[in-house]
């Protein structure tokens, strides 16, 4: 039933409507919560407050799933599996904003509530979410940590993370590691921008950015980046309409001080969408040589056409095919330089994708790391004796990250094949200090915390002559 008012016309949807619609979408289809998000604030077009708030109940409450649940069901009797989606993502919602967010009145976050589970469900509807809801107002300690939990539960529950992910990273990383990257991967991101040295610099560009009222600075990890606080989409503004930055995080730059492209250079990109790192390698190429990008899907190839032509770039060309047959499409050791992006779990970028770690199931890793050994192998294949192939992901999980590297070597050195640690003294000392001590010769692992970026790893191989 649609929302009038007494004259006809549709009421306008608020903040937590559009929040709640989200969410309930998220829940019921296993979709993508940014994909969501997006394509209901443009249907809403709320005022740039209302949007943000939006933003921040969506991701805030998927961020902090299973304590706010831990909470609810405490106060829930019938269990929270009982409730209609749209009951239990209206209390999750209303939960995380009396617990996380200090800026919004209790009374006022609740009397929203209860307005729209009167409008969904009636009186009756409105009376039950207001006892809940101000049950869990009354009783903050709700939220205390359960006693006596082990290291693995206390961060499960102070962090919101799943038990299997936090107890696998504690076993790669540490207590210390694991809590501090779940701390980080609830924090929101910051926006950061490569510059593109066709057509502009680093410094014009930051000047130009900060006469408009922006706060940008250099990155700390790249010298092609540029770091924005609160700035927006900055794939909206006129910089990026002018192909003078493009929108990429900075541990993904670290890419190309691994790959190390040279002007006249033949580099394959593997798996090449959306095309943020076969661009950065082509503009590091001055637009000389030649850049293949491959990418299995047809519009994603088509993507990374338009990034190009957006940028200057005529030294990039389009192949189309699955990368594990990539061998059978392409010459044995024709290419200087070859880059693997993975396809991965994704589980370092989980604070721009907060719903990936609900998602993903052991398995799914295995079964993943399967998958990238197949296309390492292929991609060796392309590499001609002298020259490099990079492999990374924007994972964290050893099993898709060093263990696919390590058993790799476990054949391929007798073909010539090692590591590369040549590389890593370019790379800036201080913000990746704690990366470059935990990472094997050769590769890096970046983790969230490490420079508030995104969990990021690098592996540089090289053929012998």
């Amino acid at each position: 039933m649609s929302e009038q008012h007494s004259g006809g016309a549709k009421k306008r949807k608020t903040a937590r409507d559009v929040a709640l619609e989200v969410l309930v979408q998220v829940e019921k289809e296993h979709s993508y919560s940014n994909l969501q998000l997006n394509q209901a604030l443009q249907g809403a077009n709320l005022p740039r407050v209302d949007a943000g708030l939006a933003t921040e109940l969506v991701y805030g409450t998927i961020q902090r799933l299973n304590t706010i649940d831990g909470v609810l069901e405490q106060k829930v009797q019938r269990g929270l599996s009982k409730l209609k989606p749209w009951m239990r993502n209206l209390l999750r919602m209303t939960a995380y904003q009396l617990h996380y967010l200090d800026r919004i009145p209790a009374h006022a976050a609740i009397n929203e509530a209860v307005t729209i589970a009167k409008r969904r469900g009636g009186q009756s509807m409105g009376g039950f979410a207001n006892g809940v809801l101000r049950a869990i107002m009354r009783e903050p300690n709700l939220w205390d940590t359960p006693a006596g939990s082990d290291p693995v539960s206390r961060i499960v529950w102070e962090h919101s993370h799943p038990a299997w992910l936090v107890s696998d990273w504690v076993d790669a990383y540490g207590e210390a590691d694991t809590a501090a990257m779940c701390e980080a991967n609830n924090r929101t991101p910051h926006g950061s921008v490569r510059v593109n040295a066709l057509r502009t610099n680093r410094e014009k560009l930051l000047a130009d950015m900060k006469e408009e009222g922006l706060n940008a600075m250099p990155s700390s990890l790249s010298k092609d980046g540029i770091v924005a606080e609160g700035a927006g989409n900055l794939a909206l503004s006129k910089w990026y309409r002018n192909g003078e930055l493009s929108v990429q995080d900075e541990s993904s730059m670290l890419v190309v001080e691994a790959l190390r492209p040279e002007a006249g250079m033949r580099v394959l990109d593997c798996c090449a969408a959306p095309g943020g790192k076969t661009t950065h390698i082509a503009e590091r190429m001055g637009n000389t040589g030649e850049v293949v990008a491959n990418d299995v899907h047809a519009h994603k190839v088509a993507l990374i056409a338009d990034q190009a032509e957006r940028l200057g770039l005529t030294s990039v060309a389009m192949m189309n095919v699955d990368a594990s047959t990539l061998s059978r499409e392409l010459p044995s050791g024709s290419f200087d330089a070859v880059l693997l992006d993975a396809p991965c779990t994704g589980f370092g970028v989980i604070r721009r994708k907060p719903d990936i770690k609900w998602a993903k199931r052991p398995e799914d890793v295995a079964s993943i790391a399967s998958l990238q050994a197949e296309l390492l192998d292929q991609a060796a294949q392309l590499v001609r004796p002298g020259g490099r192939l990079v492999y990374s992901t924007c994972t964290v999980e050893r099993a898709e990250n060093e263990d696919v590297v390590r058993r790799f070597l476990a054949y391929a050195a007798e073909e010539g094949w090692e590591l590369d640690d040549t590389w890593k003294a370019a790379l800036p000392a201080e913000p990746l200090a704690a990366a470059l001590k935990r990472s094997p010769e050769g590769m890096l692992q970046v983790l969230p915390h490490d420079a508030e970026s995104d969990g990021f790893f690098i592996a540089c191989l090289k053929k012998r002559k």
